[in-house]
């Protein structure tokens, strides 16, 4: 009895004490690289005043400047500079590009229509996934039909940085009742996150794919 009462307490500290001590060595690295950003350049100027976490400081107040710079007319003009010389470098242009269009995105105003959560038939018919709205091609632009074609992005569990940029014809896309930042969760914790609301509530959709049917992709599974 007393070995297995043991073996209890210890195993019931290991499960606490590991999350917290996790918890408190991520806090750390995050803390100590996000200093270290700016901190070593201050250390050097002023060693007898740094402290640590000035660099955070600092790097927050720079940001804050850059973005105050970059409201006013002047600092539009020398930032629109900035960015047409950065695109005739050869290399740098792709990865400024990238980096810029996807901070376009998340900066839309109209974040009803950019930033909606969807459902969508994928990777084959009669199989769902939850997809990001990212835009729209016009029809009278579009080369697959009539039909408006939505631009919807299906990240990959559990990382949802890598994933899919799929067109869907808007007949085939059925929004749902759920936040990005929920669909998010799900995504990420694999379907282990219980969003607030309901998931029958959230999947009553519109029934837009009772005349849909994919094509068969020829490649055989098995």
């Amino acid at each position: 009895m007393l070995k297995t009462a043991l073996k209890r307490y210890f195993l019931t500290g290991v499960l606490v004490i590991t999350p917290i001590w996790g918890t408190i060595l991520i806090l750390k690295t995050l803390f100590v690289t996000v200093d270290g950003i700016l901190g070593n350049v201050l250390a050097q100027m002023v060693p007898a005043y740094y402290v640590p976490g000035l660099g955070i400081v600092t790097l927050l107040v720079l940001i804050f400047s850059a973005g105050l710079f970059a409201a006013n007319f002047m600092g539009r003009q020398i930032v629109r500079i900035w960015e047409d010389w950065l695109n005739r470098l050869p290399l740098v242009r792709g990865i400024y590009s990238t980096l810029k269009s996807m901070m376009d995105i998340l900066s839309f105003s109209d974040r009803g229509s950019y930033r909606r959560v969807v459902l969508i038939q994928f990777p084959k018919n009669g199989h769902y996934c939850f997809a990001f709205v990212t835009g729209m091609t016009k029809p009278e632009t579009g080369i697959l039909g009539q039909d408006p074609l939505i631009h919807v992005y299906v990240p990959t569990s559990p990382n949802p940085t890598s994933g899919y940029f799929l067109l869907v014809p808007e007949r085939e896309v059925s929004s749902v009742d759920i936040s990005v930042e929920e669909a998010m969760k799900l995504i990420v914790s694999g379907g282990l996150y219980v969003p607030a609301t309901s998931m029958s509530s959230v999947l009553a959709a519109d029934a837009k794919w009772s005349g849909v049917k994919q094509p068969a992709a020829g490649v055989p599974i098995g």
